[in-house]
């Protein structure tokens, strides 16, 4: 795997970070980019108009989409969104992190009697590690985390210590170590990072208002520092919560295809609310065009309350429909708007892309596995072997079969260790996942399978077990 790099840089050292050495940009502070990381939990790839679908109301994403480009084929790291989380912040596959599966990785998980035992699994996101906002914030930029974080202890007397503002933000707004916002994403609700105001209080509307508070803040110091916002929404993760006004609209509109549950499609245009208020809080402040958006998903919905279709399987599963995700970016003057890639992109790709856009070298004594995509937002191309995924764990549901998956090109190959078992699918002719090409084409499965267990030893993955004798 080689990335391009798409903005030269200098080579004198800012600072010393964890031992890696973090370069200066190459261009004044003025002409970086303000970066906003919107990350959306558990929105599947065919929640929005802008990805085919026509009944749930999504207009400021879809106008975004417009304004920049989206692509069709990009891909959470892992299918559940710990692992995906940890992708973003360090560029390093979940396999490198030893981080495969929603945090903590409980023992729950593991059916009765299974045929293999997971893989094991970290319970946080180490400090020795190098992340983005560590990387961003000693180059110049402010740095400000909104929202799910979930790479730290969901308890403990030190579960601070592996917050968002211990790993290079500034400042930290309800991120820590809880999955989701509890039993309600109404308050009163009250956890670590951020406390209610409010009795009714939405938690998604008051999240997009701490953003738009941050922007006016930050055009107010009128001060040369970029900053780095990573906005990691809470919903539309499951409780299925949404204001009275939008689940009397979709009640209205009734289920089927594109809505399975109405309370979902409402939660789904409540976050396209939030979304356009925090866009017009950056047009009002002139900061509209100096900012780089990038829009997507830690993985793919849950088939219980959304319309994964064409997709198979869902959240929790290897297949398209538990990993591929919607992804738009818009950065004026950089990206043409009404652009499309198809061009296969995954979460670590963030790391290294968003650090170039910056201008920053990336640290030089740690791995990245993620490629710049550069290249692609200005019309060019990436080189790229494959991209591969692990998922050594079972997932909330326990239904998953523990394996790993390589896409390369039009064809996917999904690796089932249980049995040892290969399941080989062109994405091109059957995005559905219907048609198992294994016994069909020997010669490309045995090659994609060998590719991908290359991959694994490569980046040291972990490894599922045998059940101990007699159990």
């Amino acid at each position: 795997m080689r990335s391009a790099s798409w903005f030269p840089a200098v080579a004198a050292a800012l600072s010393l970070l964890n031992g890696c050495a973090i370069h200066s940009p190459s261009r004044a502070a003025a002409e970086r980019p303000n970066i906003l990381l919107i990350l959306v939990d558990d929105m599947g790839w065919t929640d929005l108009g802008c990805y085919g679908n026509g009944r749930v109301d999504t207009p400021r994403i879809d106008a975004f989409a417009a304004e920049g480009m989206r692509f069709t084929d990009a891909y959470a790291a892992a299918p559940v969104c710990s692992p995906t989380r940890a992708s973003i912040m360090t560029g390093k596959t979940p396999a490198r992190l030893g981080i495969t599966n929603h945090l903590p990785d409980q023992a729950r998980f593991t059916p009765d009697n299974p045929k293999l035992l997971p893989a094991e699994c970290e319970d946080r996101l180490s400090l020795d590690e190098v992340t983005l906002a560590e990387v961003l914030g000693a180059s110049g930029y402010r740095t400000a985390f909104f929202g799910k974080w979930h790479l730290a202890p969901q308890r403990g007397e030190d579960q601070a210590e592996w917050f968002p503002d211990r790993q290079g933000f500034e400042r930290n707004v309800g991120g820590n170590g809880w999955g989701g916002p509890g039993r309600s994403f109404f308050a009163p609700y009250e956890f670590p990072g951020l406390v209610s105001r409010e009795e009714g209080e939405y938690l998604p509307y008051r999240i997009g208002e701490e953003v738009r508070a941050y922007i006016a803040e930050h055009a107010a110091r009128k001060d040369d520092a970029p900053f780095f916002a990573a906005l990691w929404h809470y919903t539309v993760h499951w409780p299925m919560d949404a204001p009275a006004d939008l689940l009397a609209k979709y009640e209205a509109r009734g289920t089927g295809p594109g809505i399975r549950d109405v309370r979902y499609a409402a939660m789904v245009e409540a976050l396209d609310m939030v979304f356009g208020q925090i866009m017009d809080a950056l047009e009002e402040h002139g900061l509209a065009d100096d900012t780089l958006i990038v829009f997507t998903s830690d993985n793919g919905a849950l088939d219980s309350v959304a319309d994964l279709a064409p997709l198979r399987a869902a959240k929790g599963y290897l297949y398209e429909g538990g990993i591929r995700v919607p992804w738009m970016v818009r950065w004026p003057g950089h990206v043409a708007p009404g652009t499309t890639s198809a061009e296969p992109v995954v979460t670590t790709d963030l790391f290294p892309t968003l650090l170039a856009a910056a201008g920053v070298e990336r640290p030089a004594d740690t791995p990245c596995d993620g490629v710049d995509l550069g290249p692609i937002l200005v019309g060019s191309e990436i080189e790229r072997d494959a991209i591969c995924f692990h998922y050594p764990n079972y997932a909330f549901h326990r239904n998953n079969r523990l394996g790993g998956a390589i896409r390369s090109g039009r064809f996917k190959l999904v690796e089932n260790f249980d049995d040892g078992s290969v399941e080989l699918y062109d994405l091109q002719s059957d995005l559905g996942e219907a048609r198992d090409l294994a016994r069909e084409m020997p010669a490309e499965a045995a090659s994609l399978r060998g590719r991908l267990a290359a991959w694994r030893a490569a980046v040291g993955a972990r490894m599922p077990r045998p059940p101990a004798p007699g159990n």
